[in-house]
């Protein structure tokens, strides 16, 4: 289907952790989108298992091949599994200063704007990003509402969308779209389904070709999101799938085992016109990996050792700066 722009989903839930990471490459640029990874501090009440651990190092491994390469780096918003801060992390980000200046050293970084339509988190967040991981940057430049030509390839970038519903607290992001000639790939980041109607209009004004999206994040449904608004982002997701040929449909939806059966009406909304909803891995040709909605079964079936229990029970601060034993 796509001959002139090439994706290659790099992290994601269903390759083992929280992210939507994605290069992007054209005959003209090379595009490291979102450049984060974390996992969950917790889920069923336990922190990551040894091989959520083992899963972020692979995806970090991926991550900083792929920046050795990009010319571009994006920041949809400031979340830590969609940029890379640079303070010590081994806990949640497996991070540190040297890996966020691996990733941003010399690239033209193209980013939210980190003072307006964003809420507060985020802000501290962006203004510790500019100061920090930023510093190592050729260029940092305000992508919102804003397109960038490379040659003859086109980036472009929404104003800010709603992080999921209306009005919700946490905040904003940007859709990117890369266009070549008659192709177009775009990328819809935490918009939960979407929830958000403009951000619905958004991608159905895009019209891409291949569309890699959050969906909603089913294991928040009825105490921290409505279920209305679940079903909203659901019924959205099922109007993309009967308009665009291939979804990556990606992140919070993922992030419970019986995904599948609760979004069926999408796969079969996408059957019936022709298209194709697949996971991250799935375009990569691999099975499902999903090790944060697996983690209380992975306790059980596969206990960790001593040493990771003992480093467990230290202190997060302690925990921040030493290396899990995996």
């Amino acid at each position: 289907m796509q001959n002139k722009i090439k994706v290659l989903p790099l992290a994601a839930e269903s390759l083992g952790t929280r992210s939507m990471c994605t290069f992007v490459e054209t005959r003209d640029v090379r595009i490291l989108l979102d450049a984060g990874v974390s996992l969950a501090p917790f889920r069923f009440g336990l922190p990551p298992h040894p091989r959520e651990y083992a899963a972020i190092v692979e995806s970090r491994e991926r991550i900083a091949e792929k920046a050795l390469e990009a010319d571009v780096v994006t920041i949809s918003h400031y979340h830590f599994d969609h940029h890379t801060p640079s303070f010590t992390d081994w806990v949640c980000n497996w991070t540190s200063a040297e890996t966020a200046q691996k990733i941003y050293e010399n690239k033209l970084i193209l980013l939210k704007n980190p003072k307006t339509n964003i809420n507060a988190s985020q802000r501290r967040r962006g203004w510790v990003f500019v100061k920090t991981g930023g510093k190592f940057a050729k260029k940092l430049e305000i992508a919102d509402g804003r397109t960038f030509e490379f040659g003859d390839t086109l980036v472009r970038f929404s104003v800010p969308v709603f992080h999921g519903s209306e009005d919700s607290v946490l905040g904003w992001v940007l859709t990117a779209t890369v266009e070549l000639e008659n192709e177009k790939v775009m990328f819809a980041p935490d918009v939960q389904g979407p929830m958000c109607t403009v951000a619905l209009k958004t991608i159905f004004t895009e019209k891409p070709q291949i569309l890699i999206i959050g969906g909603p994040p089913f294991y928040l449904g009825g105490f921290r999101i409505p279920e209305q608004q679940i079903e909203k982002g659901l019924q959205n997701l099922v109007q993309l799938a009967r308009t665009v040929p291939l979804i990556i449909l990606e992140h919070h939806l993922l992030r419970t085992e019986d995904w599948r059966e609760q979004a069926k009406i999408v796969f079969e909304a996408a059957r019936k016109s022709g298209h194709k909803v697949v996971t991250a891995a799935e375009f990569l040709g691999k099975k499902d990996n999903l090790l944060e909605a697996k983690r209380k079964k992975l306790y059980e079936v596969e206990p960790p050792g001593r040493g990771f229990l003992k480093w467990s029970k230290l202190q997060l601060s302690a925990r921040m700066l030493v290396k899990p034993p995996i």
